[in-house]
């Protein structure tokens, strides 16, 4: 059996129109990561970066999933009917829910997602499609503690324990789309290199190309459904 973990970042998504975070006219060229995204600037004012998050979630309804997301969803389909021997985990930096849309179940998203809102008095993380504000009540405890369940600068990112266990298990890993300089996800190549093949799909060369056993240049919505047909024979 093949184990692969793929890494998405931001430039798979971006093929299906949602603004980058960074790059010319990312969204950080807009707003200061300081007001946004950190726990402080939402303690500042927590109705700036709710409005802030309401726009990219609503955002959403107007993109789709892109050849890309639908080539890994059939990969998975692939190994859940048996026509390939193999299993793969989705491990995406991004907050969108592109993956599951696709038709991909076995994804981790470790910096979020923008569908899902926090209580920070109960815990609850429930799924979230309109608009929250500071006084939006918890549809569990009640109390008007929600904020974006997104990771932001200085937190933690999710599910670390299972995404490092994936790559120490995995015969290769795939990264799509990403920049190479976020961590701790840019250190995963170097993690999965030890014991496994590697490769890296991007339109030009990641900060850590060198890193990779193989680099595959060019649109995703071209470069990996080609991959995943030859990875799965269909």
């Amino acid at each position: 059996m093949q184990r692969i973990v793929v890494l998405t970042g931001a430039g798979i998504s971006q093929e299906s129109g949602l603004q980058t975070f960074r790059g010319e006219d990312g969204l950080w060229n807009h707003e200061r990561i300081s007001d946004i995204c950190t726990p402080e600037g939402f303690a500042r004012d927590p109705l700036r970066v709710d409005r802030f998050y309401n726009g990219l979630r609503a955002g959403l309804a107007d993109v789709q999933p892109n050849a890309a997301h639908r080539a890994l969803a059939h990969m998975e389909e692939c190994a859940a009917t048996g026509t390939w021997d193999g299993e793969i985990l989705i491990v995406t930096q991004n907050i969108d829910d592109l993956h599951e849309r696709a038709g991909s179940r076995n994804v981790v998203h470790m910096h979020g997602e923008l569908m899902r809102v926090r209580c920070t008095s109960c815990g609850a993380t429930p799924a979230w499609h309109g608009d929250c504000l500071p006084q939006t009540p918890c549809p569990h405890c009640h109390r008007p503690t929600l904020r974006p369940d997104v990771v932001w600068f200085g937190e933690i990112p999710y599910h670390m324990a299972r995404i490092e266990a994936a790559l120490q298990a995995c015969d290769l890993f795939v990264a799509i789309g990403t920049s190479g300089v976020v961590y701790p996800a840019a250190g995963f190549v170097q993690l999965a290199r030890t014991h496994a093949d590697t490769m890296e799909f991007n339109m030009e060369r990641s900060a850590g190309t060198d890193l990779f056993d193989q680099t595959v240049l060019g649109p995703a919505t071209k470069t990996v459904p080609r991959w995943v047909r030859e990875i799965t024979g269909s």
